[in-house]
Order: structure tokens, then sequence, then C-alpha cells
């Protein structure tokens, strides 16, 4: 009699690539929360709208390359590439924008190189990069964020902009009236008149260390990032040395040119950097895997995003700094592998 025998692994493990992506979307619940109460329904039309465009661009590529559909589609990935993409735009972004940033995401970064895996770089700043770039009046256009007092946009009237352009629903006066810079955008700007920065972060946009809205995502996007080192969902390594490295360059220009640039929590708090550091710079697939290369691989990213902010010619520059570190990957891995264990210094 012949029995069924099975081959190890015998336990089973229960992280997979759809638990790993179902906590990463649940890590990002707290930062979508509070983003969408500064900045109304737009927020989550963008996510939602996002997550149909996405995982109707996987289904079509996974059917071109006659890969297993179902497989794929509920691994989750597609699903937190659309999130994340969605959430580095404004508000009420024409839709079209989503669906070409989308295209250039998951059919170009990830399709294209043989999907989940084997992308070299990372999918949604892929798709953000090429909108910022094509369409920066779009990417521009922040509306203020709601602090308490007077009313958003409701429903109907964000998806009637979203979907019939701005023209067809408010005048240019009337947009004009609800758009403003974004605090790193405009701080940038006030610097380069001669302003300085104690004098810039005086008037009633910014809060205790940043933007009055910005500082409160940020710290909700590093809550949920937190959760997910509590998980061990993500290493330390990565943001960590994200983070400390954009501090101290902050921390280290300011000292040489004391206020006439950002302070170091001022750029730890504002625009994409929680979000960045906890959820985008520590893609699996397109990030380092050694420990000394994470290490290095998000001070890589820390000190880009520092550069680009305080002398390039984009406010944030959480997309460039993640994709330049990118193409460093298989060169940080290659010299930093660890010993094996038992191998003297110098053996081969």
């Amino acid at each position: 009699m012949q029995f069924k025998t099975d081959s190890s692994p015998f336990v089973a493990g229960a992280s997979g690539v759809g638990s790993v992506m179902r906590q990463v979307l649940y890590a990002l619940i707290p930062g979508v929360a509070v983003m969408s109460y500064f900045y109304g329904w737009g927020v989550l039309i963008n996510i939602v709208f996002a997550i149909v465009v996405a995982l109707a661009f996987e289904v079509i590529a996974l059917y071109l390359r006659k890969r297993p559909i179902n497989v794929f589609i509920t691994d989750y990935s597609a699903v937190v590439t659309a999130v994340l993409f969605a959430l580095t735009l404004p508000p009420l972004a024409p839709w079209w924008i989503i669906v070409v940033g989308l295209f250039f995401a998951i059919v170009i970064a990830k399709h294209l190189y043989g999907g989940l895996g084997y992308n070299p770089f990372n999918p949604a700043m892929v798709g953000f990069a090429v909108l910022i770039i094509s369409f920066p009046l779009e990417m521009g256009q922040w509306i203020r964020p709601h602090f308490g007092e007077g009313s958003l946009l409701t429903l109907p009237e964000s998806l009637n902009i979203v979907f019939n352009g701005i023209g067809n629903v408010l005048s240019d006066s009337e947009w004009d009236a609800i758009t403003m810079a974004t605090p790193l955008d405009d701080v940038k700007t006030e610097l380069r008149k001669g302003i300085y920065f104690s004098e810039v972060i005086q008037t009633s946009e910014y809060g205790f260390v940043s933007g009055r809205a910005w500082e409160w995502i940020s710290a909700a996007f590093l809550l949920g990032g937190l959760w997910l080192l509590y998980k061990k969902v993500i290493s330390w390594r990565i943001p960590v040395s994200l983070l400390v490295s954009l501090a101290l360059m902050a921390f280290i220009v300011d000292f040489i040119e004391p206020d006439l640039h950002q302070s170091s929590l001022f750029y730890l708090f504002s625009g994409a950097t929680m979000l960045g550091a906890f959820f985008i710079a520590t893609d699996p697939v397109s990030a380092c895997t050694t420990p000394r290369g994470q290490l290095l691989y998000g001070a890589g990213i820390g000190f880009f995003i520092y550069i680009i902010r305080t002398w390039g010619s984009y406010p944030d520059a959480i997309a460039f700094s993640v994709l330049i570190m990118n193409m460093s990957v298989p060169m940080i891995d290659y010299f930093t592998q660890p010993r094996v264990f038992g191998a003297k210094s110098g053996d081969k």
C-alpha cells in the first residue's frame, strides 16, 4: 500500500505575501483617517478609484502574460501599490492622472520586469515620478486643509470635480480660494526670498513643528509604522537610518547657517517623510536585503531627500530618492553580504 508523504516544511508559516500586504493596509488606516479629516472626500476618492484601476491593470497584465489571475490578484500587492500611490496625490486630482500613473506603476514598473518579486524599482514611486515630471500643474493643486471651521466639499461635489473637471464645477476664483501650496513648497519659496525660517512658520498655517495638518498626518503614519515594527512586518534598519540621516543633514546645515534652512523636526514631519520611511522605502522587493545594506540604503534615501528638498526643484523628494537608491541596491547588497557561518575572513 502506498501512503501519502509530504515534504518539508511540515508546519506552515503564518506569514505570506497576502498576509504581509494586509498588515501594511491595516497600518495605513490611521494616516488615511487623519488625512481624510483634513482634506476631505478627495483622499478616499483617490484611494478607491486607484484600487479599481490598479486591479484592472493587474488583471489585464496577468492575462496577457498567461499567469494565474486568482493567485496573484489576491496577494494584495496591487492594492498596496494603489493606496500608496493615491496617498501621494493631491486630493481631487483628475481621474486621468490616476490612470496614467498606475499604468506606469503596474504595467511598466512591475509586469514589464516580470511581476511581483522581479521589479527593481518601487512601482508606486515610478508612477508618481512620471506624473510630477509630466504634469506639475495638476500635481501641485493641493486644497487647503480643514481645521474644523467652515465646511469641506461634499462627496457629490468632490466626485464632480474629479470626474468632470474643476472648470465645470468651480470658477477660477473659487478654486484659487480653496487651494494653497504645501508647507514644504511654501517654506522653500519664502526662504529663497530671504525670509528667515523662524518668521515663515509664525503664520497660522503652521503648528508645533510643521504644517498644522501635515504634522498630525505624519504622526499618524508614524504610529502605523511603529505598529509594523511591533508586528515585525518590516525591519527597523531602513526607517531609522532614513530618519536619522535626514535629521542629521538638516541639523548640520542649520548649525552652519542658522535660520536659513528648515529645522530637523520640520523635515521629519512634513510631506511624505513618515509615509516614505515606513511604507515606501521598506518595500521588500526593491529595497536592500542585507542588514548593513539596509542601513546604507535608508541613509542614502534620507541624504537625497535633504539634497533635493533643499536645493532641488521639487518640494518633496521621496520618490526620486527611493528610485535613485533602488538603482544602487544590487551593488549595496553585493558588497554588504554577511560572512557565511564558519568561514574565515577573506574566504571566498
